[in-house]
């Protein structure tokens, strides 16, 4: 019977593949041959990563997976398995530290998860079995078991709503803790559940359900249920998202609701979201960053093994001579003697690899990455990015892309909700080509318009109350009293308010209030309307055509009263328009095109009367497509598109969006500051132009290039005419112009600026060109000319379109770094596909800050997150790269420097407890702060100067010219301690008392030089001074000395050699000791002060230059700009 009633219910569908059929309430069904048991997963939520048992391997696993950190565990098992200069320690220890903070800081993260998890695998859910309630733990769901969820709970699993308290079988839920809309949704019942509103009903059902596997997106489910009743046929009905009610989400205004279990633990859509959620991070690695990183180390590399190899060398040179090579009182034991020269010589090459290891900085990546996650907190603490209105701040999703947001040449942006503020404001409408700006009267229908409007005219009384109609059931609008919905404001006349999902639906309701027909509200499937006579009209809702991007309009088919069957459908233009009588759209089009033009959104509205065949067939089709478990949305979408056809165009709205505070200046800045700004929107072409007008984007001087619709044409040449303006654009913008001046970074303001305008249609065109016209080249042609140009405008265009221009532009030559900032869900795919994604916490839900890198309340604070924060981090982490291989060079040198004169023995210039604390203890402390704090330029200073962001642009800071910069000053400043040292101890006693200093003496001095010297270096470069620069500044130095003497002042157990017993205090007690310490860290940062002030000289003079023909300035004002300007020329 099962069998034979779903083929007839599915009939002519294909196998289906990938679906899951669920018992509710485990009930059989009548034919249980029919069904094949399947296993599903328990509701366990795991968002950990790791178990006590497999965290060791796992971590471990992980961390050697990063090549430094292999690197250095290779040069440790050498130093255990070879006889080597320096004990495993002094590798072991940095390369056990690093990983252990790394360890720890994963270890404590994984521990809060594990604990959240336990949170809600623990609480306490009622879940209904055998006509009674029955108290489980969260995690002992199974699927198939019928919930019950309380007002103000969360759903503990994906659950297909079956009944509610309400008669309607409604229930409102909150999304906040998915997606970040605290706007109430509206979920329906199964038409034939409703009634099961008690334990004891609801425990009678007996029902079968087949729905897709589980799948991340949140706004889409296809599924049907199969209703079996006694002695009767199974009723199938169809199930959609507004069906399922998702993990995570809550219930709101309603007392209690039953629904059965169909996703469970981690095959909900909330756990799915979250495994999924980090899309860019594994790219990370390859970013400009790291690049320059890798770079910097395989040079390096390239200089240790340089190092090693002469050291190798000049060794066997060196004992090529029987003295050198036996001395007398060294002589070689047999196995010495007999060991193979090819091998000797292998070792000999390891162990001065391990003895210059430490060029090799290990511990910057943990720095790095304590930076970027620290970091990242500033952006997040920052009370200037702080939305009173939605009390929200700015949002850090991803501290992996701090220092790219310094480096942005392409600001891709969307327009509605991110340029404007998506508050909408019904401004005016046309019916039959005929204008409506002002109030109606009561009795007499619409006022006529005042001013030069008034030869419109008026149109029929029918046609305007039609119109009206249709604006008050052609959408998706619900009705909520006004004290049972948080954080919404209603007419203060009015006990109701509007609830959508759609800014424009409510502007556009209470656009029809406005003019007497008020919408009452959706009850029983009857939607209830007041006309301008006060009379309450009832429509029955049969069924609603959904908006969606692809087609752009949205249609319900409704009955009256008296039995009339109508279709009203809305949409832009460019949707409509090909659907309606062609006689009928001129005279609205006049009106369309300048609403457009005046920066307003324009909706157009048609209907048409149904037959009862026509609807019976429509009916049917629907039905039939909605309960299609493949391609559920194709078949819906050609059912729309045959319904949606020969429909007769009533009139347009107009629709105000004002631009948000500060745009105008925030675009301005960007331009200043080198980016290239493109706005990339669905919205009409004229719209789009006015708005970017408005906001500055297109200045009156530019010079706009069009390659839409309009001037390509609709004819068959129109690939032909593409590729003449293609070529004659390119010629004009490219060929003609000069060249712009070598040595100007980003300089493409040229004298005549440009700005290119194209729509979604000739992008396609350009895209995805036909075989046959030849015309591979048009994609190459036309990036050429958007690179040229100063802005570009894409209208009307797709989500996936929006992605396709971001790519392009990414993968051009150069790989510009591209960030993209919207505030919808069909923005998210240019988000993800840029470098850097910025959410807007908009009215459009949260898709896109969840889907972003950082979300920010609105566009205006762009300016600071790019032009400081990013300009900052940018500097600051670029810095703590140069200064780690340059501390780890002066560190390195003189040990190389010292085996020349110890006849290449290997032997160890600096004691190992130097050599393990150097990079752990005495020099990282000074330059994670000064990565964190630092700001050489105010960032007052930064906002409103937006050109300083070119200057570190490019990657400015770490390109070869720095690097090279920072190498030869670690060289020289390594030379200058070894022989600054060496000299000293030319003098055969440096004590009164004829005492003279060891070997290990010269090491500590030199070590004690290098501490100094590179500590104060970071001092020097320190614009912004707090106390705690002040702290691990001095306090590392300070700390230094103290373990200097504590080392050296106990005579260890551990050790074999007290080889440093007493050293550190004795060597300063000569006189010539100090002298030498306090000269040698002068003579090394000499040349640096030398510059410093220089510079200052310079930026002194050029200030003084300036202020010479404004008589009137004070010489305090002047030296009050020169110190203010003093930092930045310390950080060119």
């Amino acid at each position: 019977m099962l069998r034979r009633s779903l083929s007839r219910l599915c009939a002519g569908e294909e196998k289906r593949v990938g679906t899951r059929t669920v018992l509710v309430g485990h009930r059989p069904v009548a034919d249980t041959e029919a069904y094949v048991a399947q296993k599903f997963c328990d509701n366990r939520i795991v968002s950990s990563k790791y178990t006590l048992w497999n965290f060791l391997p796992k971590n471990l696993f992980e961390q050697f997976r990063r090549i430094a950190n292999f690197y250095f565990l290779i040069i440790f098992l050498v130093q255990v398995i070879v006889d080597t200069p320096t004990s495993p320690v002094t590798s072991g220890l940095p390369l056990f530290f690093v990983i252990t903070v790394t360890a720890i800081k994963q270890g404590y993260e994984d521990w809060l998860r594990h604990r959240a998890d336990n949170e809600v695998n623990k609480s306490n859910v009622f879940v209904v079995e055998n006509a009674k309630q029955v108290r489980k733990e969260s995690e002992k769901i199974k699927v198939g078991d019928i919930v019950e969820v309380k007002a103000d709970e969360t759903f503990p699993c994906d659950l297909i709503f079956l009944a509610s308290s309400s008669t309607d079988g409604t229930c409102y839920v909150t999304t906040a803790s998915l997606d970040g809309e605290s706007n109430f949704k509206t979920h329906y019942a199964v038409r034939d559940t409703t009634v099961l509103c008690t334990d004891e009903a609801i425990d009678t059902l007996t029902a079968t359900i087949e729905c897709e596997q589980p799948q991340p997106d949140l706004y889409k489910f296809v599924g049907r249920i199969i209703i079996y009743g006694s002695n009767q046929e199974p009723v199938a009905r169809s199930l959609g998202p507004e069906n399922l009610l998702l993990k995570g989400a809550t219930l709101k205004n309603t007392k209690k609701i039953y629904g059965v279990a169909v996703y469970t633990g981690m095959e909900t859509k909330m756990a799915l979201n979250y495994q999924g959620k980090s899309q860019k991070r594994s790219a990370v690695e390859k970013n400009l960053f790291f690049r320059s990183i890798n770079a910097f180390l395989i040079v390096y590399l390239c200089i240790l093994l340089g190092k090693a190899t002469v050291c190798t060398t000049l060794k066997y040179v060196w004992q090529s001579n029987p003295f050198n090579d036996e001395p007398w009182y060294n002589e070689k034991t047999k196995k010495e003697r007999d060991t193979f020269k090819v091998l000797r010589m292998f070792t000999d090459f390891l162990s001065f690899m391990v003895l210059f290891n430490f060029i090799i900085p290990v511990s910057m990546y943990v720095t790095v990455e304590m930076q970027k996650f620290l970091g990242s907190f500033f952006i997040s603490w920052d009370k200037e990015m702080y939305d009173e209105e939605i009390q929200e701040g700015a949002l850090v999703n991803t501290s992996d892309l701090n220092e790219e947001l310094g480096q942005v040449e392409y600001v891709f942006t969307d327009k509605t909700g991110t340029l404007t503020e998506n508050s909408m404001e019904f401004i005016e409408c046309c019916i039959d080509g005929h204008k409506y700006k002002d109030c109606m009267a009561e009795v007499d229908g619409f006022s006529q318009p005042d001013g030069p409007l008034k030869y419109y005219g008026k149109a029929e009384k029918s046609r305007e109350e039609l119109f009206l109609r249709a604006l008050c059931l052609c959408h998706t609008v619900q009705i909520k009293e006004a004290d049972q919905v948080d954080g919404l404001v209603a007419h203060p006349e009015r006990k109701y308010t509007y609830i959508s999902s759609s800014p424009d639906e409510i502007a556009l309701v209470k656009g029809a209030e406005k003019y007497g027909f008020t919408f009452l509200g959706l009850e029983n499937n009857f939607m209830k309307i007041r006309n301008q006579k006060n009379e309450t009209e009832m429509y029955q809702l049969l069924h609603v055509l959904n908006f969606d991007p692809v087609r752009r309009r949205m249609s319900v088919i409704v009955r009256s009263s008296t039995g009339k069957l109508l279709l009203f459908c809305k949409g832009a233009d460019s949707s409509i328009f090909p659907r309606v009588q062609q006689e009928e759209i001129q005279q609205t089009k006049v009106h369309v095109d300048r609403n457009a033009m005046d920066g307003y959104r324009t909706l157009c509205v048609a209907f048409k009367e149904l037959t009862e065949k026509e609807y019976d067939k429509i009916d049917r089709q629907l039905n039939e497509a909605k309960m299609a478990l493949q391609d559920r949305e194709e078949k819906m979408a050609k059912v729309f598109d045959d319904t949606e056809a020969d429909m007769h165009l009533i009139g347009a709205t107009a629709v105000e969006d004002r631009l948000q505070e500060q745009l105008a200046e925030t675009i301005e800045a960007l331009h200043a500051a080198g980016m290239k700004v493109w706005v990339l929107t669905g919205d009409k072409m004229e719209t789009a132009k006015s708005t970017c007008y408005a906001c500055r984007l297109f200045q009156t001087s530019t010079e706009l290039l069009e390659l839409t619709a309009r001037t390509v044409g609709e004819s068959d040449r129109k690939e032909d005419r593409l590729h003449e303006l293609l070529l004659e654009y390119h010629k004009k913008l490219i060929q003609d112009l000069p060249k712009a001046r070598g040595g100007l970074k980003r300089s493409w303001t040229l004298s005549q600026e440009y700005g290119l305008i194209i729509d979604g249609s000739t992008l396609s065109l350009i895209l995805n060109p036909s075989q046959d016209c030849g015309s591979s080249n048009y994609k190459s042609i036309f990036l050429q000319i958007c690179l040229k140009c100063t802005a570009v405008l894409c209208c009307r265009m797709a989500p996936l379109q929006k992605a396709q221009i971001v790519r392009m532009v990414k993968n051009t030559k150069g790989s510009p770094i591209t960030l993209s900032i919207g505030d919808g869900a069909n923005d998210v795919s240019m988000i993800l596909e840029a470098h850097v994604g910025i959410g807007i916490k908009g009215k459009e839900g949260r898709q896109a800050s969840r889907n972003s890198d950082y979300a920010v309340p609105k566009f205006k604070h762009l300016r600071k997150l790019l032009l400081a924060h990013g300009h900052l981090y940018y500097v600051r982490i670029a810095h703590l790269v140069q200064y780690f291989f340059y501390k780890n060079l002066c560190f390195i040198l003189p040990q190389f420097l010292y085996q020349f004169f110890c006849g290449f023995s290997q032997q160890p210039l600096y004691d190992a407890a130097y050599l393990t604390m150097y990079n752990i203890c005495f020099t990282s402390l000074p330059i994670l702060a000064y990565s964190l704090l630092e700001q050489h330029i105010s960032i007052d200073t930064l906002t409103s100067d937006p050109q300083l962001y070119m200057k570190v642009s490019d990657n400015a800071m770490l390109q070869w010219r720095p690097f090279l910069y920072w190498t030869f000053l670690g060289a020289f400043e390594g030379l200058v301690f070894f022989f600054g040292v060496y000299f000293l101890f030319q003098n055969s006693s440096l004590e009164d008392n004829g005492k003279v200093f060891g070997n290990w003496t010269f090491g500590t001095i030199v070590f004690t030089v290098l501490v100094f010297t590179v500590t104060l270096k970071l001092a020097l470069d320190t614009r912004f001074w707090t106390w705690m620069n002040h702290f691990v500044i001095w306090g590392s130095l300070a700390f230094y000395v103290f373990f200097s003497f504590f080392w050296g002042g106990v005579i260890w157990p551990f050790l074999k050699q007290q080889r440093m017993y007493f050293v550190f205090a004795h060597m300063l007690t000569s006189v010539s000791t100090w002298l030498a310490i306090i000269l040698l860290i002068f003579i090394s940062l000499f040349p640096e002060i030398l510059l410093i002030v220089l510079k200052n000289i310079k930026e002194k003079n050029h200030q003084v230059t300036k202020r010479l023909p404004s008589s009137g300035t004070s010489t305090i004002f002047m030296l009050s700009q020169t110190s203010s300007n003093h930092s930045f020329s310390w950080s060119e």
